[in-house]
C-alpha cells in the first residue's frame, strides 16, 4: 500500500500527485511481498517475471524493452574474485531502466499521455525511451552540463530537452515549477514506483549466484537502487528463500556526499554540500529525496556509506576496463569503494561473495 510518509494518507485513486495533496509528504510503499512462484521466463521477459511483486493495478500494461537479466561476471580485484552486475547492460545503458519500466506502466493506467522529469542523463534517458514506448509525450529538464551523449540519447527517444542554466538542482527546480502549473511530473526521485523495479536485482543476483551475496557496493545519488535492493532482499528474506540479506555500502564522490553526510552525523538533519562539479555527475545530488530511508536501509545491513575522492574516479574506470567493463566515471567510484572495503578486511571481516554494481555505460562518456 502507497502512503504518504508524513500525514500516512494513501495514494490517491485517480492522477499522479508526487507529493501528497494533503500535507506536501513523499509517497513511499516500505513494503514489498516476495512470492515463490514466479512466471515462466521465456513467456515474460527480463524483470516482468517478477511482476507479482511490483503492486501495479491490475490493468497496468507491461511497458518493457527486455530490462534485466544483465550478466553477473566474476573478474579478480585485490587478490579476490569479486562479481560484478553488469547493469550497464539493459537498454537505454543504465539501471534506471527497472525503475523506468514499472514506472511507465504505471503512469499509462493512469491515462497519462504526456510527463516531465529532471535528470542529469541516466534517469531521462530511460525515462524517454519507455515514455516513447508507452506513447506518451516526454519533455526532460536537464543540467546544461549534462554530457552531449546524454542529451542526444534523450532527443533521439523523441522527448523535448530543455537544457537549464546552473547546477543540477535548477533542473529539478524547473521540472517542480511546471509540476506545479499542473504538468504531471514522472519523477523518479519523488514517485514511489520504480522502486519495486530497483528491488528485481536483488532477486537476480540471488538467482545468478544461487545465494545470498555477503556485500553490495553500489554509487548512491538518490539511493533509490540501494533502497529497492535492500527491500527487495528484506522481502526474500520473509520469503525464507535466503537466511539473511547482505551488506550494503553506499558510494558517493566527496565532491557531493549528502547521504555520507547524514550517516556519519546520525542526526534527523541532511548536511547539504555544496553543488560542485564532480567527475561522478550521475550522484551529484545535494539533496537526497528519501535520505532518510536509504541511510536506514544501509545501517540496517549493517552497511555503511563511503566516499571516493575526484583522483581516485578515473584510475577506477582504467581499472574496470582492463577488465573487460567499459563504464561511465559514475559507475567507477565503486573500484576505491571496492579498495576502501577490502583494506577494512583487518578492522571488520569482509563478507563474502561480494558484489559490485556497475551502473551505466561508459558509451555515454563525452
Amino acid at each position: 500500500m502507497i502512503l504518504c510518509t508524513s500525514c500516512h494518507a494513501s495514494y490517491p485513486d485517480q492522477g499522479v500527485p508526487y507529493l501528497c495533496p494533503v500535507c506536501g509528504g513523499v509517497f513511499d510503499a516500505p513494503y514489498l511481498t516476495f512470492k515463490l512462484a514466479i512466471p515462466n521466463r521465456k513467456v515474460i521477459p527480463g524483470i516482468w517475471r517478477y511482476c507479482n511483486t511490483f503492486g501495479l493495478p491490475e490493468d497496468a500494461p507491461m511497458v518493457s524493452l527486455g530490462e534485466g537479466n544483465t550478466p553477473l561476471v566474476w573478474a579478480e580485484a585485490f587478490g579476490r574474485q569479486v562479481a560484478f552486475k553488469c547493469e550497464y547492460q539493459n537498454p537505454t545503458g543504465s539501471f534506471k531502466d527497472r525503475g523506468s519500466s514499472t514506472l511507465t506502466s504505471f503512469l499509462f493506467s493512469r491515462g497519462v499521455i504526456q510527463a516531465i522529469e529532471d535528470s542529469s542523463g541516466n534517469a531521462g534517458a530511460s525515462f524517454a525511451a519507455y515514455a516513447s514506448r508507452a506513447g506518451i509525450k516526454a519533455r526532460v529538464f536537464v543540467p546544461e552540463t549534462a554530457s552531449g551523449p546524454k542529451r542526444r540519447q534523450i532527443e533521439a527517444y523523441g522527448a523535448e530537452v530543455v537544457a537549464v542554466p546552473g547546477p543540477r538542482s535548477n533542473a529539478a527546480e524547473s521540472a517542480r515549477q511546471a509540476a506545479d502549473t499542473g504538468e504531471v511530473y514522472a519523477s523518479h526521485a519523488y514517485l514511489p514506483f520504480n522502486l519495486p523495479g530497483y528491488a528485481t536485482i536483488a532477486y537476480e543476483i540471488v538467482e545468478q549466484m544461487g545465494e545470498s551475496p555477503g556485500t553490495i557496493i553500489c554509487p548512491a545519488g538518490q539511493g533509490g537502487l540501494l533502497l529497492g535492493a535492500a527491500r527487495g532482499f528484506a522481502a526474500m528474506q520473509a520469503a525464507g528463500m535466503i537466511s539473511q540479506p547482505p551488506k550494503l555500502i553506499g558510494v558517493q564522490a566527496l565532491a557531493c556526499a549528502p547521504l555520507y553526510g547524514l550517516y556519519q552525523s546520525g542526526t534527523p538533519e541532511l548536511k547539504s554540500f555544496n553543488d560542485v562539479f564532480t567527475l561522478a555527475e550521475g550522484i551529484r545530488i545535494r539533496f537526497p529525496v528519501r535520505a532518510q530511508a536509504v541511510v536506514q536501509a544501509v545501517i540496517a545491513s549493517r552497511g555503511r556509506f563511503v566516499t571516493v575522492a575526484e583522483a581516485d574516479i578515473l584510475p577506477g574506470r582504467d581499472e574496470l576496463a582492463r577488465r573487460g567493463f567499459y563504464i561511465e566515471t559514475t559507475s567507477a567510484v565503486v573500484w576505491d569503494a571496492l579498495a576502501q572495503t577490502m583494506a577494512r578486511n583487518n578492522l571488520e571481516k569482509v563478507l563474502e561473495p561480494i558484489v559490485v554494481v556497475l551502473t551505466g555505460t561508459g558509451l555515454k562518456t563525452p
